[in-house]
């Protein structure tokens, strides 16, 4: 198999690079901080000198959070230019106008560009069952598959145009802040009349929604657990922030974007940036005098 270089051993980097590691893969690893590069070297990944080394891989992932750091790393950073990869997986959940320039900027050096944003918590990247959203030139993508496909439980083809991959993830991040936010909402109204959060989370999560969303973030916000966080409330706010820029682009309205993003807002000015974003419910609780 060809080797892989991975950057970022965050919260989803980790399980996917072990993964790799499961599915047979050499892994070439990096990260700011030593300490996750040292775990995955003692899992059998090898450790790069810095980026140069990771990108001389013929296929390269990055798991990075946001487009100041994939600007800052990779496309301002000068690994492109002698870079030895034939494709460069971005799992990142990126605005969609960054998503193009990165794509030019990686066609100028002759490197294949695929965005690939995925769904699930880090549980999920951990048993290979994530949902991943590709777009990028056929070539590239035929390119990143063999590397994708111990991670996905489904790689979703959303064509040519790598934009429309985490245009997708975006829109999909905000049915779900949509989904927390009023879930939080009710659970406050429900606790205000004695009812049982869990009790009330049971009856939503088996009858008018049954599925992930509404238990688990439903039983975070009924047991107030909200660390270590799947998703953090920080990022939560940078998701809701591009769905609303990308709606201003092509003049949609997100009403409901507003809402949800100035709870998430709360959230950070009462110093929760690091919980998971489910925490919303405790700022519905403080609404409502819980």
């Amino acid at each position: 198999m060809d080797a892989i270089g991975f950057i970022g051993l965050g919260t989803m980097g980790r399980p996917m690079a072990r993964r790799l590691l499961e599915a047979g893969h050499r892994v070439v690893v990096w990260n700011r901080s030593r300490p996750a590069v040292d775990a995955l070297c003692e899992e059998g990944a090898e450790a790069a000198a810095d980026l140069a080394e990771v990108f001389a891989q013929p296929t390269v992932i990055s798991v990075l959070p946001d487009d100041a750091t994939v600007r800052s790393l990779v496309l301002d950073g000068g690994v492109l230019k002698d870079a030895g990869c034939r494709v460069h997986v971005n799992m990142a959940t990126v605005s969609a106008g960054f998503a193009t320039e990165a794509a030019q900027r990686h066609a100028q050096h002759g490197v294949g560009y695929v965005a690939a944003p995925v769904l699930g918590r880090a549980e999920v990247a951990a048993a290979g069952k994530l949902n991943v959203l590709t777009a990028g030139a056929p070539e590239a993508r035929a390119l990143a598959r063999p590397a994708l496909a111990p991670l996905a439980g489904r790689i979703w083809e959303l064509g040519d145009d790598p934009a429309r991959a985490n245009v997708v993830k975006i829109a999909v991040n905000f049915l779900l802040a949509s989904a927390i936010e009023t879930t939080a909402e009710a659970t406050s109204l429900v606790e205000s009349y004695g009812v049982d959060a869990a009790a009330f989370v049971e009856l939503i999560s088996s009858t008018l929604f049954p599925g992930p969303v509404y238990s688990t973030y439903g039983g975070l916000m009924a047991e107030r657990r909200y660390e270590p966080a799947g998703f953090t409330t920080r990022l939560g706010l940078k998701d809701v922030n591009l769905a609303l820029s990308a709606a201003h682009h092509r003049d949609v309205a997100l009403p409901t974007g507003s809402v949800v993003r100035d709870a998430l807002l709360e959230a950070l000015a009462a110093g929760w940036s690091d919980r998971d974003w489910a925490t919303l419910a405790d700022i519905a609780r403080r609404r409502a005098g819980c």
